[in-house]
């Protein structure tokens, strides 16, 4: 006759196996379905658009041009103030006066022309130091929105390690679990066998 203690022994061994065995399948087409899910996901992470958005900016001032409008008109203005002059002067004056009237009005015109280009310098100079500064502009944005893509590049990659290494972690586990449980069940069904064989002897 076997004993009560052998039945349950065995009886429990038998459900470990049983148990490491049945569940195996639907484990095993879990895991699948699992990995099949984790591959769509990483990929669907891979694939995110982690683009410098700052990469195709300009610089909105560095095609400034300098208005001449303002100093052509000056130089307009005084050379025909110029020519009214000399021509209501060159009467009263004579031939000798109007020589060094001339060129008296001569040279105050150069000085007249010379502040106009003097405007068009500080223009100039105005549209270079704003250049510089858009071009600064858009350097550091290219380096931040560089920074940015290097970051969530960095972000994705180790989403999807964590990912896959808690993925792998659980279907590890589930294996090992299932091995336990026929191992566990295996070493009740010996301990039930040498009960038993130790009751017969």
């Amino acid at each position: 006759m076997i004993p009560g203690a052998a039945i349950s022994a065995g009886v429990q061994g038998l459900a470990g196996i049983a148990g490491g065995i049945i569940g195996g399948g639907k484990r095993r087409r879990e895991q699948r379905a699992a990995q099949a899910e984790m591959a769509r996901s990483k990929a669907r992470m891979m694939n995110l658009d982690t683009s410098n958005l700052a990469a195709n900016m300009e610089n909105p001032y560095e095609d400034l041009t300098v208005n001449t409008q303002a100093a052509d008109f000056a130089a307009q203005q005084n050379q025909a103030n110029l020519a009214n002059t000399m021509s209501g002067l060159q009467g009263a004056a004579g031939g000798a006066g109007i020589a060094a009237l001339a060129q008296s009005m001569a040279n105050a015109g150069a000085q007249q022309n010379q502040a106009a280009s003097a405007s068009i310098a500080q223009q100039e100079n105005a549209n270079a130091k704003m250049a510089a500064q858009g071009a600064m502009q858009v350097q550091q944005a290219e380096i931040a929105g560089a920074g940015a893509a290097r970051g969530l590049e960095y972000q994705k990659a180790g989403g999807a390690l964590s990912m896959a290494q808690n993925r792998l972690g659980a279907a590890n586990a589930a294996r090992q679990q299932a091995t336990q449980s026929i191992m566990g069940g295996i070493g009740a069904l010996g301990a039930a066998a040498g009960a038993y064989h130790d009751e017969n002897r």
